[in-house]
């Protein structure tokens, strides 16, 4: 019918991963999209693994998860103020720090997720986007 459904934001515990799997709308396979702005960056690395977990138990083959916030490119001379916010968050807790965008993308493939594109945004953010392989 060409109508496209958005589930109401829900609370989850995502460094559970793919736990949360099997309470609707968590259904395996099942969603056609997971968005994530602005988390990876504020939460330990076992959050990041539990979300690549997640969504490649959630996603449909050929589903995308997008994330979008701040990362450190390899190859590429970090923007200062992302060098300043990732000092600070590391200030406040050691396993927080924007996060290298080739760690991440190994991580989501390690989940089926295979890496599609990155598009550079306002304030040295990126949307980045993957796909879950067939």
């Amino acid at each position: 019918d060409g109508e496209v459904g958005v589930a109401p934001a829900r609370r989850l515990d995502i460094a559970d991963g793919a736990a949360a799997v099997g309470a609707a709308p968590f259904v395996a396979g099942s969603l056609d999209a997971v968005v994530c702005i602005n988390m990876i960056h504020i939460s330990p690395w076992r959050c990041a693994a539990g979300l690549c977990e997640f969504a490649s138990a959630v996603l449909k083959p050929g589903g995308v998860l997008f994330l979008y916030g701040p990362f450190f490119v390899d190859g590429e001379t970090p923007a200062p103020s992302n060098e300043a916010f990732d000092a600070s968050l590391r200030a406040r807790d050691e396993s927080w720090g924007v996060r290298r965008l080739g760690e991440v993308v190994a991580l989501a493939l390690e989940h089926g997720l295979e890496f599609e594109s990155r598009h550079a945004m306002p304030a040295n953010n990126l949307s980045v986007v993957w796909r879950r392989s067939a």
